[in-house]
């Protein structure tokens, strides 16, 4: 299925209702922010091939084709059901695009080739990278958390419990002491 066919079938609607994939973008500014990626990057060049206006702050799936550097939209975080589309000319740009931003939570590598994926995932400055897989998976039982401007330190887990304790070694003496001297 293509980026843009499955952008078409994933609509936004009334969560209340439950009768479609998205629900509400978190408030109007939020809206209004991701309009302004959306417009900023089709005024300079980028296709927008999917999505289309907000009702409120009901906003279906959106992809832009065609992102490049001078576009807000390769740089900021949306927060919105957006998502950008950059061409890479190969695999060593496909790495360079996916560091050139100060975040670094999650990532995805997609291929057929797992050897090839594990290579490029540990390329790429991530607290969190899944191959074949999407960018948002949580397990309560796995370290989550981000590099660079997305975070520090991880939550889930051992390596959660980990972050948020000093280790100590506290002894208790319940007799007296025996002592060689």
């Amino acid at each position: 299925m293509t980026t843009k066919r499955a952008a078409k079938i994933l609509l936004a609607g009334d969560p209340s209702v439950g009768a479609t994939p998205l629900g509400a973008v978190v408030s109007r500014q939020s809206v209004a922010h991701v309009k302004a990626l959306i417009e900023d990057a089709a005024s300079k060049g980028a296709k927008v091939v999917a999505g289309g206006p907000a009702d409120g702050i009901l906003m279906n799936a959106t992809v832009v084709d065609g992102v490049t550097a001078a576009m807000q939209l390769y740089a900021d975080e949306s927060f919105g059901p957006v998502v950008a589309i950059m061409r890479a000319k190969d695999l060593e740009d496909a790495v360079r695009l996916a560091n050139d931003t100060e975040y670094g939570l999650s990532a995805s590598v997609f291929s057929t080739n797992v050897a090839v994926a594990m290579s490029v995932a540990q390329r790429i400055q991530s607290g969190i990278c899944h191959i074949n897989g999407p960018t948002v998976h949580d397990e309560a039982q796995m370290p989550f958390g981000g590099v660079k401007g997305s975070g520090y330190g991880r939550f889930g887990g051992k390596a959660g419990i980990a972050e948020f304790t000093d280790l100590r070694w506290v002894t208790v003496e319940t007799l007296p002491g025996q002592y060689p001297i």
